[in-house]
């Protein structure tokens, strides 16, 4: 067999902090923390490496000296313990408008997934197929500030799940009383009735000037909401997800996680 070193592009400090976490979640849920197969340390760059670079779980539990079944089991644990770190979105919006941000951008957007044979039971089609992007995947709600900066993600629907559908259960609940005190959110057309607060591109067949004009404006400053999926898919492991679909919520909380570590380092 063939070894070699590799090197992870992810600041050592924010290995360390995820270790520390799953090292006190640990000492909390485990009755003999001692008898594991790996270190916490272990299993923190275990995460990173399937979330980074999205390598075989069955490589990656080799390399650390566990068992496939031992890998597996460590990466879900770690996901639920970092994933757990991920902000709510009322507390994000609190503390943006208190930094005086002038609006935040609503969007969705599609993980790919493999086949899913789940079926909507009132339609008989594929639950997780995405009509519009053509493909099986979960539908996640993103938060961003004007600058297009992920601030929060939501729990992962169905891919059948239409954009308004998806932030109606998860995201306007909180949006509306942040757009009542003075911060609105800017959203595509896919969010045309979300309600007050939600501004969205006027719809209409021949639009007069001032409609047009708004529409250009909106758009101007709703594109570096683009930005957000682009970092989040960043991460390897977002590109296509070949676990339960249903882990996409922490996967994407994750990976926001991650993010937020490694911007606060100085």
């Amino acid at each position: 067999m063939l070894s070699y070193r590799a090197t992870l592009d992810v600041p050592v400090a924010t290995a360390r902090t995820v270790s520390r976490w799953i090292a006190t979640h640990r000492k909390t849920h485990d009755v003999r923390p001692w008898q594991r197969a790996a270190t916490s340390w272990v299993q923190a760059v275990m995460l990173l490496r399937w979330l980074i670079q999205a390598a075989d779980v069955t490589a990656v539990a080799r390399d650390a000296g566990v068992s496939p079944a031992t890998g597996y089991r460590y990466l879900h644990e770690a996901l639920d313990v970092v994933s757990s770190k991920a902000p709510d979105l009322p507390d994000v919006l609190r503390t943006l408008k208190d930094e005086g941000e002038p609006f935040v951008c609503l969007d969705g957007t599609v993980i790919l997934t493999d086949r899913v044979a789940e079926r909507d039971p009132d339609t008989g089609y594929h639950l997780w197929y995405s009509g519009k992007h053509k493909a099986f995947g979960g539908n996640v709600q993103v938060v961003t500030d004007h600058t297009g900066y992920p601030i929060w993600t939501s729990p992962v629907e169905p891919g059948s799940v239409h954009d308004i559908t998806a932030a109606r259960e998860h995201a306007l609940p909180a949006l509306y009383p942040a757009a009542a005190d003075g911060m609105p959110s800017l959203a595509d057309r896919g969010y045309l009735g979300a309600g007050i607060g939600i501004k969205v591109p006027v719809k209409a067949s021949k639009p007069d000037t001032g409609a047009r004009s708004y529409n250009q404006v909106q758009a101007y400053l709703r594109a570096p909401a683009d930005r957000a999926n682009a970092l989040l898919k960043g991460f390897k492991a977002l590109k296509r997800v070949t676990l339960d679909p249903s882990t996409i919520t922490n996967i994407t909380a994750t990976a926001l996680v991650i993010l937020n570590l490694n911007n606060s380092l100085p």
